[in-house]
């Protein structure tokens, strides 16, 4: 048994895919069975917010709250006078709601306003001898020079909650970029008694590649899988990329004890961002999906309930409900979902039945309840949208007007834009029945889109599994492949993998997959809509006999993709591999 130490910005707040991953892995068997105590890193972002650890955690250490309990108040009160920071420790609970599972972990939090620079300092020096990343060019990006500020503090806190010994070492998840300063200080400062890893929830240069070419997804991959035939690299291929903050501290990563890649394309970019990848120890760890039994009685209990709301929003109950619930993002493709709904809703007005699309997206974090009980008051939200607060954002105005542009041209669906994270009342309007949780969403879905352009893994799209929803994917995201991994050649009626990346004709040259542009791209998304409406439509039940099968099947399916299966195939044996692999190299 060992100690676990998460680097992480969403160590008390999910504001993305992280905070469920440390959920779910957290919680997993293996690793419940596995880890003495988890800690929980990150700086402390809103000193402002009194309420430190969230609604259920429990403080037993604040210099900012004049709290000075627990056993570490008098090591915490040293590492505080040297790097001149104030310090928040405590617990809070990690549940993974699916499994009901529930973790007390344990909160470090580091407050960095008026850091020692001389400190600050000395931590660079020793990221530049060691693993030549120049934070001299970065300093001026808070997004880097705060995790830099919060390792060396960090390193010094753990010390002193005593998690590791040489005999005993304390594995570290750095958790993306924001991890990797800590991770590389340990290993730097106290390297007997830690281990590290890497946990690539992306290859962050390579997505903004991919976002900000016109081709995407269509054309990154196909110069990636020709780059990598003819021995090129990232910058060989893209051109210098060192701008980027975030180039040198994923770029480092090949030092750390081993590398976790969430999804199958993480670990080809990984290999292709330089030759030093060549020989890490890259793990493809994929992410785990919910599991939860549920029967068809319930599915069609959660139908009714929102079949209610659709009632009072519209004036009327949908035969199908169609979901989409993610961050507002270029890289969701969102567009994608319109194409196939276009060319279904022709379908679906041949068979008299109706759908509702409901998305679940936003560019900030959860609206108050009183903006959206006057927004619901005032202009009919979310039936009507107006640009600016408390409203529409910039990115949320965009999408809307591809809504609105549907809308005029379905007959037969409805898209309904919920510019908020949750599902209730408070969250989303009075009109929500008070029965209806967020859950509701989930078992009542028929489909669940996920047509991104880079998505890692993408854990969002196969949440309606378990419940017998299908999911319609697209090959750029890491969970098809796990789906193949599992089915092998077999196929299953709950997942509809979409492949936009096989579907242009396979450019001969580099040079070629980089001229493929936005047209092209446009052309192979609107050719593939037709097909994926058709394949969606055979698939989409039309009885409960029809719909007992997806339930059963879906399941299935999720259970052999749970976080138990994740940690016990994929992380254990990185994290032995990792430990046996230093001490093999300690005693040579």
């Amino acid at each position: 048994m060992f100690n676990a130490i998460h680097v992480t910005h969403e160590a008390v707040y999910k504001v993305g895919g992280i905070g469920t991953v440390l959920e779910g892995l957290v919680n997993a068997r293996a690793y419940r069975d596995g880890v003495g105590r988890t800690v929980l890193v990150c700086p402390l972002f809103y000193p402002e917010n009194t309420q430190r650890l969230g609604l259920a955690g429990i403080v037993e250490y604040s210099s900012l709250d004049q709290v000075y309990g627990g056993p570490y108040a008098d090591a915490f009160r040293r590492v505080e006078q040297d790097f001149n920071v104030r310090i928040v420790y405590g617990r809070r609970p990690l549940e993974d709601e699916p499994s009901g599972r529930r973790t007390i972990c344990e909160v470090l939090l580091i407050d960095l306003r008026g850091i020692h620079v001389h400190r600050v300092n000395a931590l660079k020096g020793l990221l530049w001898e060691h693993f030549r990343i120049p934070s001299d060019r970065y300093q001026h990006i808070w997004e880097f020079e705060q995790y830099v500020q919060l390792a060396a503090p960090a390193a010094a806190a753990l010390e002193a909650l005593q998690l590791a010994t040489a005999d005993a070492p304390a594995v570290v998840f750095a958790h993306e970029f924001m991890g990797v300063p800590t991770a590389l200080a340990l290993q730097v400062l106290h390297r007997a008694r830690y281990r590290t890893l890497f946990h690539a929830h992306e290859t962050a240069p390579v997505r903004r590649l991919v976002e900000a070419h016109p081709g995407h997804d269509v054309m990154f991959y196909s110069a990636l899988e020709l780059a990598r035939r003819g021995k090129l690299y990232l910058e060989q291929v893209f051109g210098p990329q060192d701008e980027y903050f975030k180039l040198p501290l994923v770029g480092a990563t090949h030092r750390c004890d081993g590398v976790l890649a969430v999804g199958h394309h993480v670990v080809r970019e990984l290999q292709f961002l330089s030759s030093d990848f060549d020989h890490a120890d890259i793990t493809l760890a994929y992410n785990g999906v919910p599991v939860a039994a549920t029967t068809l009685a319930e599915r069609r209990a959660a139908r009714a309930r929102l079949n209610r709301y659709f009632e009072t929003l519209l004036g009327w109950q949908p035969d199908l409900l169609f979901t989409h619930v993610t961050r507002l993002a270029l890289s969701k493709a969102m567009w994608r979902d319109f194409d196939v709904l276009l060319a279904l809703d022709r379908r679906l007005v041949e068979q008299g039945r109706t759908a509702v699309l409901l998305v679940l997206s936003t560019e900030l974090p959860r609206r108050p309840a009183h903006d959206i009980l006057h927004m619901e008051e005032a202009w009919d939200w979310p039936l009507a949208h107006r640009e600016g607060g408390p409203d529409l954002t910039g990115g949320e105005a965009r999408y809307y007007q591809l809504v609105q542009a549907f809308n005029a041209r379905a007959r037969n669906i409805r898209a309904v834009y919920i510019n908020q994270f949750g599902f209730d009342q408070a969250r989303a309007g009075r009109r929500v029945p008070p029965d209806v949780e967020f859950l509701d969403l989930r078992r009542a879905s028929d489909v669940e889109f996920g047509l991104s352009l880079y998505e890692p893994f993408g854990i969002s799209p196969l949440e309606p599994l378990t419940y017998g929803g299908i999911c319609v994917v697209s090959t750029s995201c890491g969970c098809a492949g796990f789906v193949r991994q599992v089915l092998g050649p077999r196929k299953s009626p709950n997942v509809l993998l979409v492949d936009y990346l096989n579907a242009v004709e396979p450019p001969r040259t580099i040079k070629d997959a980089l001229a493929l542009n936005a047209t092209e791209r446009r052309e192979v998304e609107r050719r593939l809509a037709p097909q994926v409406a058709d394949q969606l439509l055979k698939r989409l039940p039309t009885d409960e006999a029809a719909q007992q099968k997806l339930l059963r099947s879906g399941y299935e399916l999720a259970s052999q993709m749970s976080w138990d299966v994740v940690a016990e195939r994929f992380v254990w044996p990185a994290i032995r591999r990792a430990c046996g692999r230093w001490r093999l190299i300690h005693v040579a």
